[in-house]
C-alpha cells in the first residue's frame, strides 16, 4: 500500500513540475513558397516567430533561397479574412524589417522586436487596430494564432512579393509532456485499483 501511495505522490509531483517548467513563449512557423501562380518562383524558405508573453518581445527568424529576383523588402502582413489565403496590409515595420538582407537571392534573418515599441509596427496597422501598441499586438497575435498572418519577401522581379508563407502555431513541447503525464496518471490509477 505504501508503494501505491508513493506512486500517486510521484505522479502528483510530475504534474506540478510539468506546470512549473512550462514557458511563456509561443512559436509560429511558416513555409515560404511562390506567391504567384502566373509567374511561379523557385524560391523557398522558412520563417519562425517566437513571442515571449512575459516581455512582449517578438523574435523573427527566416531563411530563404532560390529567388528569381533580388530582395527589396520583407515583413509580416495581417490579417486576411480567411486562414491561409488572401492579402492583408503590412503589420510590421515599413518599408521592410530593419536589417533584412537586401539585394540577394538567398539569405537569413534573425531580429527581435519589442512589441510595446511603436517602431515595431507599421503606423497604419496600429491606427487601424485600436490605436495602441497593445491593441496592435493583440490583433497580430490573433492573426498568428488563426493563420491569417503571413511573412512575404518582395524582390526586384516581384515587387508585390515573390514568396510568402502563412503562420501556424508550433505545438509546444509541454503538450507532449502533458500527454505523457496523463498517461502515467492513468497507469497509476490502474495499479491502485489492482492493489499494486
Amino acid at each position: 500500500m505504501i508503494r501505491c501511495k508513493m506512486g500517486m505522490v510521484g505522479i502528483a509531483a510530475l504534474l506540478v513540475m510539468g506546470q512549473v517548467s512550462w514557458g511563456h513563449e509561443i512559436q509560429y512557423q511558416a513555409i515560404l513558397s511562390s506567391e504567384s501562380i502566373t509567374t511561379p518562383s523557385p524560391g523557398t524558405g522558412t520563417a519562425l516567430v517566437t513571442i515571449d508573453l512575459d516581455t512582449s518581445m517578438m523574435r523573427v527568424q527566416a531563411d530563404f533561397t532560390g529567388l528569381n529576383g533580388t530582395t527589396t523588402a520583407s515583413h509580416i502582413h495581417c490579417c486576411t479574412v480567411s486562414a491561409g489565403t488572401g492579402n492583408a496590409g503590412v503589420a510590421t515595420p515599413v518599408p521592410s524589417f530593419p536589417g533584412f538582407p537586401a539585394g540577394v537571392t538567398s539569405g537569413s534573418y534573425d531580429q527581435t522586436f519589442d512589441l510595446t515599441d511603436p517602431a515595431s509596427f507599421n503606423p497604419a496597422f496600429v491606427t487601424a487596430n485600436g490605436g495602441t501598441t497593445g491593441s496592435a499586438m493583440n490583433v497580430l497575435l490573433n492573426g498568428l494564432d488563426t493563420s491569417t498572418a503571413y511573412l512575404n519577401i518582395h524582390t526586384s522581379t516581384a515587387p508585390a512579393g515573390e514568396i510568402r508563407g502563412y503562420f501556424s502555431p508550433v505545438p509546444e513541447p509541454a503538450t507532449a509532456g502533458l500527454a505523457a503525464i496523463v498517461f502515467l496518471a492513468v497507469i497509476g490509477q490502474t495499479r491502485v485499483r489492482r492493489g499494486c
